[in-house]
């Protein structure tokens, strides 16, 4: 097993001879050992580790300067839009939101960007983009193709080898899989770009600690035994939910009739374990939640427990309630992870708590 190097600062030899370690926030050997698993498990030239997705966000956007433009599709995650639009916005750099899912609308939009940011699923509402489209887009454009690919892993998904640039991950998600560590990734296709992270990653000093780090590796280790029963356990609560008379919609990629069933299918190896369904209304939610046992309400994803969140007062909560209505997110819109338990469970537990709606 990996050691955990709990330590600060390293002992120095003489001046100038310090064997590649110097201090902790510049180098670790447990967050290093981490960055080469992530890297090769998503096919990249390197991968730098940050102190939460976020974070690693932060880094990705730090490739660009003032006055420089980025198209971002329109249904992400409500943390990215916060930096995006009340952070980085005040420093410069112009964001543009589109639906994403068809590439004919960022052609249509014209005009130069300078990267395209995309989640695919995206989240909440699982609309599918096409990766190898819009790569061939922003490589006219000289753009970077950037991927949140946290809903997928590596295990289901590899947007380098589909043409993207850069890879990110909440590590918190998927890649830990148990709830017990909050971190962030970013996997680059070009060194020049990894050159860059990794002084980000020192300058700015947002970095994975050693224990974390430790806690990613234990995860990766049983990714591949994890996420098939995720997406089995998956396809079992969607078909299951699309069913239910209480239920108006269920958002899921793996149904042949989703919009981007045949290009997910086309891009990747699975379906996943991430789901959202409309039960109409807030009072119906409300009332829903509350009564469930096994499913856990809490924000988060990608445990191998059942994490099941409220995105209108979660995830999504930082847009305003017009932006979520343009989007689709009700208030009546819940979202599942589910998790490694067994399934009958599960359905027990989610027809218990339909019986309140």
């Amino acid at each position: 097993m990996t050691p955990i190097y709990q330590t600060a600062t390293y002992v120095q030899e003489g001046i100038g001879k310090h064997k590649g370690y110097e201090y902790a926030r510049t180098q670790n050997p447990t967050r290093r050992a981490l960055e080469k698993n992530l890297a090769a498990l998503e096919g990249g030239a390197d991968a730098y580790c940050y102190a939460s997705g976020m974070a690693a966000t932060h880094a990705v956007l730090s490739l660009l300067k003032t006055g420089q433009r980025v198209v971002v599709s329109d249904n992400v995650y409500g943390g990215t839009h916060r930096l995006f639009t009340k952070v980085l916005a005040r420093y410069g750099v112009d964001f543009t939101f589109l639906d994403a899912s068809d590439p004919g609308r960022l052609e249509a939009r014209g005009g130069r960007f300078d990267m395209l940011w995309i989640e695919t699923p995206t989240n909440p509402l699982m609309k599918v983009c096409d990766i190898a489209a819009l790569a061939a887009i922003a490589r006219r454009q000289g753009a970077l193709l950037v991927v949140d690919n946290t809903f997928m892993s590596p295990f289901f998904q590899r947007p380098l080898a589909l043409g993207a640039n850069v890879v990110v991950h909440s590590t918190t998600k998927f890649l830990n899989g148990h709830s017990d560590s909050v971190g962030g990734v970013a996997v680059v296709r070009d060194p020049h770009h990894a050159e860059w992270l990794q002084y980000y990653q020192n300058a700015a000093g947002a970095i994975l600690s050693p224990f974390d780090a430790w806690l990613v590796l234990r995860g990766t280790k049983t990714l591949a035994l994890r996420m098939p029963r995720h997406e089995e356990n998956g396809k079992v609560v969607a078909e299951f939910l699309r069913g239910q008379p209480g239920v108006k919609k269920v958002y899921w990629p793996g149904f042949p009739d989703h919009p981007g069933h045949e290009v997910h299918r086309r891009q990747a190896t699975g379906f996943g374990a991430m789901i959202s369904f409309d039960l109409g209304t807030r009072e119906a939610a409300g009332r829903f939640l509350p009564a469930l046992r096994l499913c856990s309400l809490g924000e988060s994803l990608g445990g191998i427990e059942t994490l099941i969140s409220h995105p209108a007062t979660m995830t999504h909560a930082g847009y305003s309630p017009a932006e979520r209505e343009a989007l689709g997110i009700g208030d009546g819109l819940v979202r599942i992870s589910v998790g490694c338990e067994d399934a009958d469970d599960l359905i027990a537990d989610l027809q218990r708590g339909l019986t309140k709606v």
